[in-house]
Protein backbone atom coordinates (compact mmCIF):
# COMPACT_ATOMS: atom_id res chain seq x y z
CA UNK A 1 0.00 0.00 0.00
CA UNK A 2 2.61 2.36 -1.00
CA UNK A 3 2.89 5.39 -3.19
CA UNK A 4 2.18 3.05 -6.08
CA UNK A 5 2.39 5.03 -9.15
CA UNK A 6 1.20 4.71 -13.08
CA UNK A 7 4.10 3.87 -15.17
CA UNK A 8 2.78 4.77 -18.12
CA UNK A 9 4.10 7.98 -20.05
CA UNK A 10 2.24 7.81 -23.99
CA UNK A 11 5.53 7.00 -25.76
CA UNK A 12 5.17 4.35 -28.70
CA UNK A 13 6.91 1.34 -26.64
CA UNK A 14 4.86 1.90 -23.58
CA UNK A 15 1.68 1.86 -25.62
CA UNK A 16 2.96 -1.23 -27.37
CA UNK A 17 3.62 -2.81 -24.38
CA UNK A 18 -0.29 -1.65 -22.67
CA UNK A 19 -2.08 -3.21 -25.75
CA UNK A 20 -0.30 -6.35 -25.73
CA UNK A 21 -1.29 -6.52 -21.75
CA UNK A 22 -4.27 -5.42 -22.38
CA UNK A 23 -5.26 -7.84 -24.96
CA UNK A 24 -3.30 -11.23 -23.46
CA UNK A 25 -2.98 -10.13 -19.87
CA UNK A 26 -3.39 -12.58 -17.43
CA UNK A 27 -5.79 -9.92 -15.56
CA UNK A 28 -8.68 -11.10 -17.77
CA UNK A 29 -8.65 -15.10 -16.92
CA UNK A 30 -8.73 -14.53 -12.75
CA UNK A 31 -12.19 -15.96 -13.30
CA UNK A 32 -14.57 -16.05 -10.40
CA UNK A 33 -15.31 -12.63 -10.34
CA UNK A 34 -17.95 -11.27 -7.86
CA UNK A 35 -21.46 -10.58 -9.01
CA UNK A 36 -22.22 -6.81 -9.68
CA UNK A 37 -24.51 -6.14 -6.62
CA UNK A 38 -21.77 -7.42 -4.46
CA UNK A 39 -18.97 -4.97 -6.31
CA UNK A 40 -21.80 -2.06 -5.76
CA UNK A 41 -22.03 -2.70 -2.24
CA UNK A 42 -18.10 -2.55 -1.98
CA UNK A 43 -17.88 0.50 -3.89
CA UNK A 44 -20.66 2.24 -1.78
CA UNK A 45 -18.66 0.96 1.35
CA UNK A 46 -15.33 2.05 0.33
CA UNK A 47 -16.54 5.58 -1.25
CA UNK A 48 -18.77 6.36 2.01
CA UNK A 49 -15.10 6.03 4.37
CA UNK A 50 -13.13 8.35 1.42
CA UNK A 51 -15.78 10.70 1.36
CA UNK A 52 -16.97 11.28 4.96
CA UNK A 53 -12.67 11.42 5.91
CA UNK A 54 -11.88 14.18 3.37
CA UNK A 55 -14.86 16.22 3.57
CA UNK A 56 -15.02 15.69 7.89
CA UNK A 57 -11.04 17.18 7.96
CA UNK A 58 -11.46 20.74 9.55
CA UNK A 59 -10.22 23.58 7.42
CA UNK A 60 -6.56 24.58 7.44
CA UNK A 61 -5.97 20.96 8.51
CA UNK A 62 -5.68 19.75 4.74
CA UNK A 63 -2.36 21.78 5.00
CA UNK A 64 0.16 19.65 5.85
CA UNK A 65 4.49 19.99 6.07
CA UNK A 66 6.30 18.16 3.04
CA UNK A 67 6.90 14.54 4.03
CA UNK A 68 7.92 11.09 2.72
CA UNK A 69 5.54 9.67 3.93
CA UNK A 70 2.01 11.56 3.64
CA UNK A 71 0.54 13.38 0.77
CA UNK A 72 -1.40 16.61 0.72
CA UNK A 73 -4.48 15.14 1.92
CA UNK A 74 -6.67 17.14 -1.40
CA UNK A 75 -4.08 15.91 -3.59
CA UNK A 76 -4.28 12.43 -2.12
CA UNK A 77 -8.63 12.31 -2.51
CA UNK A 78 -8.10 13.78 -6.24
CA UNK A 79 -5.56 10.96 -6.88
CA UNK A 80 -7.96 8.24 -5.47
CA UNK A 81 -10.93 9.56 -8.14
CA UNK A 82 -8.40 10.36 -10.78
CA UNK A 83 -7.19 6.29 -10.80
CA UNK A 84 -10.39 5.17 -10.41
CA UNK A 85 -11.73 7.03 -13.63
CA UNK A 86 -8.83 6.52 -15.58
CA UNK A 87 -9.03 2.64 -15.16
CA UNK A 88 -12.89 2.07 -14.70
CA UNK A 89 -14.09 4.83 -17.02
CA UNK A 90 -10.93 6.18 -19.80
CA UNK A 91 -9.76 2.35 -20.51
CA UNK A 92 -5.85 3.43 -19.28
CA UNK A 93 -5.67 5.65 -22.11
CA UNK A 94 -4.61 9.83 -21.43
CA UNK A 95 -6.66 10.04 -24.67
CA UNK A 96 -9.65 9.63 -23.26
CA UNK A 97 -10.86 12.77 -21.69
CA UNK A 98 -11.32 12.89 -18.05
CA UNK A 99 -13.96 14.70 -16.64
CA UNK A 100 -12.13 16.95 -14.65
CA UNK A 101 -9.70 19.43 -16.69
CA UNK A 102 -6.07 18.82 -16.17
CA UNK A 103 -6.76 15.73 -13.87
CA UNK A 104 -3.96 14.28 -15.69
CA UNK A 105 -1.24 16.74 -15.27
CA UNK A 106 -2.63 17.16 -11.63
CA UNK A 107 -3.00 13.52 -10.06
CA UNK A 108 -1.15 11.17 -12.51
CA UNK A 109 1.43 9.98 -9.29
CA UNK A 110 4.24 9.09 -12.07
CA UNK A 111 3.58 12.63 -13.93
CA UNK A 112 3.91 14.86 -10.53
CA UNK A 113 6.57 14.14 -8.12
CA UNK A 114 5.90 13.79 -5.01
CA UNK A 115 7.29 16.93 -3.11
CA UNK A 116 5.67 19.01 -6.26
CA UNK A 117 2.44 17.76 -4.83
CA UNK A 118 2.18 20.47 -2.09
CA UNK A 119 2.54 23.39 -4.85
CA UNK A 120 -0.09 21.82 -7.42
CA UNK A 121 -2.55 24.32 -7.94
CA UNK A 122 -5.32 22.05 -7.22
CA UNK A 123 -8.91 22.62 -7.41
CA UNK A 124 -11.10 23.79 -4.86
CA UNK A 125 -12.59 21.08 -2.14
CA UNK A 126 -15.99 21.76 -3.81
CA UNK A 127 -14.73 20.45 -7.21
CA UNK A 128 -12.98 17.49 -6.32
CA UNK A 129 -16.34 16.36 -4.13
CA UNK A 130 -18.40 17.04 -7.08
CA UNK A 131 -15.66 15.13 -9.39
CA UNK A 132 -15.32 12.02 -6.83
CA UNK A 133 -19.37 12.20 -6.82
CA UNK A 134 -19.46 12.41 -10.73
CA UNK A 135 -17.08 9.13 -11.08
CA UNK A 136 -18.82 7.21 -8.51
CA UNK A 137 -22.33 7.78 -9.36
CA UNK A 138 -20.70 6.42 -13.25
CA UNK A 139 -19.64 3.18 -12.01
CA UNK A 140 -22.62 2.68 -9.64
CA UNK A 141 -24.87 2.74 -13.18
CA UNK A 142 -22.50 0.51 -14.60
CA UNK A 143 -22.78 -1.85 -11.65
CA UNK A 144 -26.55 -1.63 -11.43
CA UNK A 145 -27.70 -1.51 -14.66
CA UNK A 146 -25.61 -4.43 -16.37
CA UNK A 147 -23.77 -7.37 -16.54
CA UNK A 148 -20.11 -6.55 -17.02
CA UNK A 149 -17.54 -7.76 -19.26
CA UNK A 150 -14.69 -9.84 -17.88
CA UNK A 151 -12.59 -6.01 -18.70
CA UNK A 152 -15.16 -4.24 -17.21
CA UNK A 153 -14.96 -5.94 -13.89
CA UNK A 154 -11.46 -6.55 -13.10
CA UNK A 155 -10.70 -2.72 -13.78
CA UNK A 156 -13.48 -2.03 -11.26
CA UNK A 157 -12.46 -3.87 -8.78
CA UNK A 158 -8.66 -2.34 -9.57
CA UNK A 159 -10.34 0.96 -8.95
CA UNK A 160 -12.20 -0.32 -5.65
CA UNK A 161 -8.72 -1.77 -4.46
CA UNK A 162 -7.05 1.37 -4.84
CA UNK A 163 -9.42 3.27 -3.02
CA UNK A 164 -9.23 0.71 0.23
CA UNK A 165 -5.67 0.83 0.06
CA UNK A 166 -6.08 4.75 0.26
CA UNK A 167 -8.47 4.72 2.86
CA UNK A 168 -5.82 2.66 5.37
CA UNK A 169 -3.68 5.41 4.32
CA UNK A 170 -5.57 8.11 5.30
CA UNK A 171 -6.09 6.40 8.60
CA UNK A 172 -2.25 6.05 9.21
CA UNK A 173 -1.86 9.17 7.83
CA UNK A 174 -4.42 11.08 10.50
CA UNK A 175 -2.76 8.74 12.95
CA UNK A 176 0.43 10.67 11.85
CA UNK A 177 -0.91 13.58 12.24
CA UNK A 178 -2.68 13.33 15.01
CA UNK A 179 -5.96 13.92 13.63
CA UNK A 180 -9.64 13.01 14.68
CA UNK A 181 -10.72 9.78 12.94
CA UNK A 182 -14.33 10.04 11.74
CA UNK A 183 -14.91 7.07 11.06
CA UNK A 184 -15.35 4.01 13.78
CA UNK A 185 -13.53 1.40 13.63
CA UNK A 186 -14.54 -1.85 15.93
CA UNK A 187 -11.35 -1.79 18.45
CA UNK A 188 -13.56 -4.22 20.04
CA UNK A 189 -13.18 -6.76 17.49
CA UNK A 190 -9.16 -6.51 17.92
CA UNK A 191 -9.07 -6.87 21.69
CA UNK A 192 -11.49 -9.94 21.30
CA UNK A 193 -9.06 -11.66 18.57
CA UNK A 194 -5.94 -11.14 21.15
CA UNK A 195 -7.23 -13.00 24.32
CA UNK A 196 -3.40 -12.71 25.56
CA UNK A 197 -2.30 -16.12 27.24
CA UNK A 198 0.88 -16.29 27.79
CA UNK A 199 3.11 -16.21 24.66
CA UNK A 200 4.79 -19.59 23.33
CA UNK A 201 6.45 -20.70 20.36
CA UNK A 202 4.61 -22.96 17.68
CA UNK A 203 7.02 -25.63 15.80
CA UNK A 204 6.69 -26.38 12.60
CA UNK A 205 8.22 -29.13 11.17
CA UNK A 206 10.71 -29.00 7.76
CA UNK A 207 8.26 -29.66 5.06
CA UNK A 208 6.38 -28.06 1.72
CA UNK A 209 4.89 -24.60 1.65
CA UNK A 210 2.92 -22.68 -1.01
CA UNK A 211 3.34 -18.62 -1.62
CA UNK A 212 1.93 -16.91 -4.21
CA UNK A 213 -2.09 -17.56 -5.66
CA UNK A 214 -3.40 -20.25 -7.91
CA UNK A 215 -4.77 -19.22 -11.33
CA UNK A 216 -8.72 -18.83 -11.83
CA UNK A 217 -8.58 -18.18 -8.01
CA UNK A 218 -10.43 -14.90 -8.25
CA UNK A 219 -9.00 -10.68 -8.39
CA UNK A 220 -5.48 -11.03 -7.36
CA UNK A 221 -2.59 -8.27 -7.27
CA UNK A 222 0.39 -9.43 -9.89
CA UNK A 223 3.10 -9.79 -7.34
CA UNK A 224 1.15 -13.08 -6.52
CA UNK A 225 1.79 -14.29 -9.50
CA UNK A 226 2.25 -17.57 -9.22
CA UNK A 227 1.28 -20.00 -6.27
CA UNK A 228 4.45 -22.17 -5.92
CA UNK A 229 5.74 -25.03 -3.53
CA UNK A 230 9.09 -24.10 -1.55
CA UNK A 231 10.51 -26.55 0.62
CA UNK A 232 11.19 -24.59 4.13
CA UNK A 233 13.66 -25.96 7.09
CA UNK A 234 11.25 -25.98 10.59
CA UNK A 235 10.88 -23.28 12.24
CA UNK A 236 9.39 -22.07 15.74
CA UNK A 237 7.08 -18.88 15.57
CA UNK A 238 5.57 -16.68 18.73
CA UNK A 239 1.75 -17.59 18.92
CA UNK A 240 1.31 -13.52 19.53
CA UNK A 241 3.05 -10.16 17.96
CA UNK A 242 5.81 -8.15 20.13
CA UNK A 243 3.91 -6.47 23.04
CA UNK A 244 3.84 -2.81 24.25
CA UNK A 245 5.69 -4.39 27.74
CA UNK A 246 8.24 -6.35 25.80
CA UNK A 247 9.33 -3.55 23.46
CA UNK A 248 8.67 -1.10 26.93
CA UNK A 249 11.53 -3.49 27.98
CA UNK A 250 13.46 -3.81 25.65
CA UNK A 251 13.88 0.47 25.44
CA UNK A 252 14.33 0.27 29.17
CA UNK A 253 16.73 -2.22 29.25
CA UNK A 254 18.88 -2.06 26.24
CA UNK A 255 18.91 1.46 24.90
CA UNK A 256 21.22 2.94 27.88
CA UNK A 257 21.81 6.87 26.27
CA UNK A 258 18.53 9.04 26.19
CA UNK A 259 19.51 9.67 22.16
CA UNK A 260 19.19 6.30 21.51
CA UNK A 261 15.63 5.41 23.65
CA UNK A 262 14.41 8.67 21.90
CA UNK A 263 15.47 7.01 18.32
CA UNK A 264 13.21 3.60 19.09
CA UNK A 265 10.38 5.50 20.98
CA UNK A 266 7.38 5.28 19.11
CA UNK A 267 6.01 8.82 18.22
CA UNK A 268 2.92 7.87 19.89
CA UNK A 269 4.24 7.04 23.13
CA UNK A 270 4.14 9.53 26.06
CA UNK A 271 5.42 9.09 29.93
CA UNK A 272 3.05 11.18 32.50
CA UNK A 273 4.58 10.34 35.58
CA UNK A 274 4.80 6.58 35.94
CA UNK A 275 1.89 6.19 33.36
CA UNK A 276 3.02 5.64 29.97
CA UNK A 277 0.15 6.51 27.24
CA UNK A 278 -0.28 6.23 23.50
CA UNK A 279 -1.94 8.18 21.45
CA UNK A 280 -4.48 6.87 19.22
CA UNK A 281 -5.33 9.81 16.65
CA UNK A 282 -5.98 12.86 18.36
CA UNK A 283 -6.42 11.24 21.76
CA UNK A 284 -4.05 9.80 24.44
CA UNK A 285 -5.00 6.77 26.52
CA UNK A 286 -2.99 4.69 29.25
CA UNK A 287 -1.29 2.34 27.35
CA UNK A 288 -2.59 -1.37 27.29
CA UNK A 289 0.73 -2.80 28.11
CA UNK A 290 -0.74 -6.81 26.80
CA UNK A 291 -1.78 -5.30 23.35
CA UNK A 292 0.62 -5.36 20.32
CA UNK A 293 3.19 -2.84 19.82
CA UNK A 294 2.15 -0.78 16.55
CA UNK A 295 3.74 1.70 14.24
CA UNK A 296 7.09 -0.14 14.51
CA UNK A 297 10.10 0.25 11.60
CA UNK A 298 11.81 -2.68 10.39
CA UNK A 299 14.52 -1.49 11.70
CA UNK A 300 13.58 -1.30 15.23
CA UNK A 301 12.40 -4.96 14.85
CA UNK A 302 15.52 -5.67 13.88
CA UNK A 303 17.42 -4.11 16.55
CA UNK A 304 14.53 -5.39 18.88
CA UNK A 305 15.58 -9.21 17.55
CA UNK A 306 19.22 -8.55 17.85
CA UNK A 307 18.85 -7.50 21.75
CA UNK A 308 16.25 -11.30 22.27
CA UNK A 309 18.54 -13.46 20.40
CA UNK A 310 15.70 -13.82 18.08
CA UNK A 311 15.28 -13.07 14.58
CA UNK A 312 11.75 -11.96 12.26
CA UNK A 313 9.87 -15.26 10.37
CA UNK A 314 10.55 -14.70 6.72
CA UNK A 315 7.44 -14.48 4.35
CA UNK A 316 7.76 -18.38 3.76
CA UNK A 317 6.92 -19.24 7.47
CA UNK A 318 5.02 -16.21 7.99
CA UNK A 319 2.64 -17.29 4.88
CA UNK A 320 2.68 -20.98 6.74
CA UNK A 321 2.01 -20.20 10.11
CA UNK A 322 -1.24 -17.78 8.98
CA UNK A 323 -2.41 -20.43 5.93
CA UNK A 324 -2.39 -23.57 9.11
CA UNK A 325 -3.59 -21.08 12.06
CA UNK A 326 -2.87 -23.70 14.45
CA UNK A 327 -4.72 -23.66 18.08
CA UNK A 328 -2.90 -20.76 19.98
CA UNK A 329 -2.31 -18.51 17.02
CA UNK A 330 -3.47 -15.49 17.99
CA UNK A 331 -4.33 -12.44 15.36
CA UNK A 332 -2.06 -9.15 16.30
CA UNK A 333 -4.58 -7.02 13.94
CA UNK A 334 -1.47 -5.06 11.89
CA UNK A 335 0.92 -5.81 9.54
CA UNK A 336 3.62 -7.60 10.59
CA UNK A 337 7.22 -7.34 9.12
CA UNK A 338 9.58 -10.33 7.70
CA UNK A 339 12.75 -10.20 7.51
CA UNK A 340 12.25 -11.12 3.19
CA UNK A 341 13.00 -8.52 0.52
CA UNK A 342 10.14 -7.80 -1.87
CA UNK A 343 10.86 -9.67 -5.07
CA UNK A 344 8.75 -10.96 -8.21
CA UNK A 345 7.71 -14.86 -7.84
CA UNK A 346 9.05 -17.04 -10.47
CA UNK A 347 6.73 -16.55 -13.33
CA UNK A 348 5.57 -12.70 -12.21
CA UNK A 349 4.28 -10.40 -15.00
CA UNK A 350 3.06 -7.51 -14.61
CA UNK A 351 -0.99 -6.31 -14.79
CA UNK A 352 -1.62 -3.35 -16.89
CA UNK A 353 -1.23 -0.73 -13.65
CA UNK A 354 2.68 -2.18 -13.67
CA UNK A 355 3.97 0.69 -11.63
CA UNK A 356 1.74 -1.86 -8.44
CA UNK A 357 4.50 -3.96 -8.04
CA UNK A 358 7.06 -3.98 -10.37
CA UNK A 359 9.21 -0.57 -9.56
CA UNK A 360 9.13 -1.74 -5.95
CA UNK A 361 11.35 -5.12 -6.90
CA UNK A 362 14.41 -3.18 -5.78
CA UNK A 363 15.87 -5.58 -3.02
CA UNK A 364 15.00 -2.53 -0.56
CA UNK A 365 11.97 -3.03 0.33
CA UNK A 366 10.56 -5.87 3.13
CA UNK A 367 7.51 -7.63 2.76
CA UNK A 368 4.62 -7.32 5.47
CA UNK A 369 1.90 -10.13 6.01
CA UNK A 370 -1.42 -9.50 7.66
CA UNK A 371 -4.29 -7.10 8.23
CA UNK A 372 -5.09 -4.04 10.58
CA UNK A 373 -8.57 -3.33 11.53
CA UNK A 374 -8.48 -0.50 8.67
CA UNK A 375 -8.04 -3.05 6.10
CA UNK A 376 -10.86 -4.52 4.30
CA UNK A 377 -11.88 -8.49 4.62
CA UNK A 378 -10.78 -8.57 0.74
CA UNK A 379 -6.87 -8.18 1.49
CA UNK A 380 -7.03 -10.51 5.20
CA UNK A 381 -5.50 -13.64 3.39
CA UNK A 382 -2.36 -14.97 3.44
CA UNK A 383 -1.44 -14.73 -0.46
CA UNK A 384 -1.24 -10.57 -0.38
CA UNK A 385 2.09 -9.37 -0.14
CA UNK A 386 2.00 -5.90 1.47
CA UNK A 387 5.45 -3.87 1.42
CA UNK A 388 7.66 -1.01 2.65
CA UNK A 389 10.79 0.24 3.22
CA UNK A 390 12.41 -0.87 6.69
CA UNK A 391 12.26 2.69 7.85
CA UNK A 392 8.80 2.64 7.91
CA UNK A 393 7.06 2.75 10.95
CA UNK A 394 3.64 5.01 9.89
CA UNK A 395 1.64 2.34 9.21
CA UNK A 396 -0.03 0.18 11.55
CA UNK A 397 2.51 -2.23 11.59
CA UNK A 398 4.21 -4.81 14.68
CA UNK A 399 6.02 -8.03 14.12
CA UNK A 400 6.18 -11.26 15.63
CA UNK A 401 9.43 -13.66 16.25
CA UNK A 402 10.85 -16.49 15.55
CA UNK A 403 13.55 -18.53 17.38
CA UNK A 404 16.84 -18.33 15.75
Amino acid sequence: MSDRTLLYKGDLDAVFVYILCMIDGDHLNYGHSPESCELLQRLKDSANITRTVIAGLELGLEKVSLSSTVNPPHWEFGHVTWFHEFWAHRGGLISNPSLLPDSDQLFNSSEIIHGDRWSAGLPSLDVLLEYFDQVMEKTCDILGSRSLSSEQNYFIQLAICHQDMHNEAFAYMWQGLGYSWSISVDLASVAKSNEFSEPVYIDFPAGPVSIGSKSNSGFIFDNEKWEQELHIPGFSISSQAVTNQQYLEFIEAHLRGEQDRVAMLPSHWRKVGHIWQERCFDRWRDMEMHHPVRHISAKAADAYCSWRGLRLPTEPELTAAMSLSPIGWQPSGLWEWTSSAFMPFAGFSPDPYEDYSKPWFDGKHRVLKGWSIFTPQYFRRPQFRNFYLPSRSDPFCGFRTCLP
